[in-house]
C-alpha cells in the first residue's frame, strides 16, 4: 500500500483535526440524507449521483454508463490519504469479501479527489492492495469537482509549509450505494464497519 509522505510526529495533530472535521461533515451530510423527503432520497432522485466522465485505472475513460447493471459502492477519497481512507476501502473490501457470491452484483468504487497526484497509474498501485475489483477513477479537476457535485462531495486542499506536494486532502467520508440504474439508495458513515455494512447492504439490494 503506498506510504503516507508525512512523517507522523509532525502532522498528528494535521491529522487529528481533519478526522474530526471529516466525522462532523459526514453526520451533517448523513443527517441531510436521512431528513429528505421520501419521495425525494428513497428513490434516488437528483439529490444524490449523476453524469459522470473519469478516467479509471487502466487510463480508459468511463462514464456512469459503464455502471449500469449494478449496484455501485462509491467512496471518495485519494491514495495519500493517511488513515481514514485505507480504513474505509479496507472495510468495503471485508464487507464484500463476508457476502460471498451476493457481491458480484456489486461494484466498489474509489473516486479521487487529488487528481494532480492520483494519475491513473497510482490508482493501479493503490487500488491493488484492496479488492480485486475495486475500480479507481480520476479525471482533470473540473471532472472530480463535476462528480463531487453530484455526489454533494466536500473536498479541500490543504496545503503545507514544508513542499509544494506535501499537503492533505480534507474530504467528506460517506460510502454510497447506489442502485443499478445508477441512483441513490443507500449511504453509510465513516463509523460504519464491515459485518453492519455487509448486512444493510445486503438488505438493500435484497430489498
Amino acid at each position: 500500500m503506498p506510504k503516507s509522505q508525512f512523517a507522523p510526529s509532525r502532522f498528528q495533530l494535521v491529522f487529528a483535526i481533519l478526522a474530526l472535521l471529516a466525522a462532523l461533515l459526514t453526520a451533517g451530510v448523513s443527517y441531510y440524507l436521512a431528513n429528505q423527503p421520501r419521495g425525494q432520497i428513497s428513490i434516488g432522485t437528483a439529490l444524490v449521483g449523476g453524469p459522470f466522465t473519469l478516467t479509471d485505472q487502466t487510463g480508459r475513460k468511463v462514464t456512469e454508463k459503464d455502471f449500469l447493471g449494478k449496484y455501485m459502492l462509491v467512496f471518495f477519497g485519494y491514495t495519500y490519504c493517511p488513515d481514514i481512507c485505507p480504513t474505509e476501502l479496507q472495510v468495503m473490501s471485508a464487507a464484500l469479501d463476508s457476502m460471498g457470491p451476493k457481491a458480484d452484483a456489486i461494484q466498489p468504487v474509489f473516486i479521487s479527489v487529488d487528481p494532480g497526484r492520483d494519475t491513473p497509474e497510482v490508482l493501479k498501485q493503490y487500488v491493488a492492495n484492496f479488492h480485486p475489483r475495486l475500480v479507481g477513477l480520476t479525471g482533470s479537476p473540473e471532472e472530480i469537482a463535476s462528480v463531487a457535485k453530484a455526489y454533494r462531495v466536500y473536498f479541500s486542499k490543504v496545503e503545507s509549509n514544508s513542499a509544494p506536494d506535501a499537503y492533505l486532502m480534507d474530504h467528506s467520508t460517506i460510502i454510497y450505494l447506489m442502485d443499478p440504474q445508477g441512483k441513490f439508495l443507500k449511504h453509510f458513515a465513516y463509523s460504519t464497519d464491515a459485518a453492519a455494512l455487509a448486512k444493510a447492504i445486503a438488505e438493500a439490494i435484497a430489498g
